[in-house]
């Protein structure tokens, strides 16, 4: 894993602003409504932000972690470097589906998507408990709960964990990915509203889309050249 794979993950994150406005706007609104009235103002309100957040980033990176490190311990066993690059060409493909996906040109994507909506039911009804907020910090697990909503953009981004080959490569990828969402997130939450209308401009989604399909293409020329 280098740098590269981690500012790609980065640009996966801020690309997709279009689709997290599309799959969080739901979650924005119930977290939005769980905030006690003394708190809606914008410091009250950043407080719930930071911690719903850094939940949802740190089931990104739990994700993250058991997947690279599962591979590298089945990669230990015999034909770990064969597989990684085969899960490198995966997730190059995958990058240029989410790019093609983000410019509105192919919706392949969203069949991952119906693929993790079987377990979404069993995993929602936990995020409840913790309704409505009395503090900042009842937040925080709330948003690590919503960390596992169905979404195509993460799934992909696991698969490029998984090429990262080690526990941490793959918490790193989806660390990075996570804080690529951040401002979209922050202007779902109501603190950035101009954000929200520059991340939803149809050039700035189409320069994201090409930028990850060119990505994506590099990234299947290091697979290709691993093997």
């Amino acid at each position: 894993m280098t740098s590269l794979d981690l500012m790609g993950a980065l640009l996966v994150g801020l690309a997709g602003s279009g689709h997290c406005i599309g799959m969080c706007g739901g979650v924005s609104a119930a977290l939005s409504m769980a905030i006690p009235p003394k708190s809606q103002h914008f410091w009250g309100r950043l407080g719930y932000l930071l911690n719903y957040n850094l939940g949802r980033i740190l089931s990104y990176v739990i994700a993250g972690a058991l997947v690279g490190g599962l591979l590298a311990s089945a990669g230990e066993l015999g034909a770990g470097k064969h597989a990684i690059a085969g899960l490198r060409l995966v997730a190059a493909l995958l990058m240029i589906a989410l790019g093609l996906y983000l410019a509105g040109w192919w919706q392949g994507v969203l069949l991952l998507e119906r693929i993790g909506a079987t377990f979404w039911p069993y995993i929602k009804p936990l995020a409840g408990r913790f309704l409505p907020f009395h503090s900042p910090l009842q937040a925080l697990p709330f948003g690590m709960v919503w960390g596992w909503l169905p979404c195509g953009l993460v799934y992909s981004m696991l698969t490029w964990s998984a090429a990262a080959g080690s526990a941490v490569g793959g918490a790193l990828v989806m660390l990075f990915f996570g804080l690529g969402t951040l401002p979209t997130l922050f202007a779902l939450g109501g603190l950035a509203d101009r954000l929200r209308y520059w991340l939803t401009l149809r050039s700035l989604r189409l320069g994201g889309a090409l930028l990850l399909i060119l990505y994506g293409l590099h990234t299947l020329w290091i697979g290709l050249v691993s093997f």
